[in-house]
């Protein structure tokens, strides 16, 4: 299975906010800064994450972003979930819009459909703030130039 750009954006931005001491705020520029991606990409991954009740933004000049209850105990896999907006994974029409022939009670999209939650639930196991560990974090904080948190090494 392979996650699209947007979901590698989002997960990036949760593990540095669950490595960042608990309640600071990070700007959306710190954040992008901290994964290594353009601005306008981490502004959308924060807006979706606001929504889906991962984060809590402060409006204003010292606000920012920080990791909500609810983010601290997101799991990888309920994440992906909620981000993939893909019905099925093979595309069953052509470009010219017309079908495939082998359509009619094709086997593969249920197979792939199963594989895909397969893949989900296997990282239903995993809380995204269990992952960033000290030697991953520390240089992305002192590249923020923000307090560093003790994390598991």
């Amino acid at each position: 299975m392979r996650i699209n750009a947007f979901a590698d954006v989002c997960l990036r931005a949760l593990m540095l906010l669950s490595a960042s001491p608990e309640g600071e705020l990070l700007t959306t520029q710190a954040i992008a800064d901290g994964v290594g991606t353009p601005y306008n990409h981490v502004s959308k991954a924060v807006l979706k994450l606001r929504s889906l009740g991962l984060v809590d933004a402060v409006r204003g000049r010292s606000g920012g972003v920080r990791l909500s209850a609810r983010g601290r105990t997101t799991t990888v896999g309920w994440l992906l979930r909620e981000l993939d907006e893909r019905e099925d994974l093979v595309e069953c029409e052509s470009t010219e819009g017309r079908g495939c022939p082998l359509n009619n009670n094709c086997g593969l999209r249920g197979a792939l459909r199963r594989a895909r939650e397969a893949f989900y639930r296997e990282l239903d196991g995993i809380v995204v703030s269990s992952l960033p560990h000290q030697s991953q974090m520390e240089p992305v904080f002192v590249m923020l130039n923000t307090r560093r948190p003790e994390l598991p090494r």
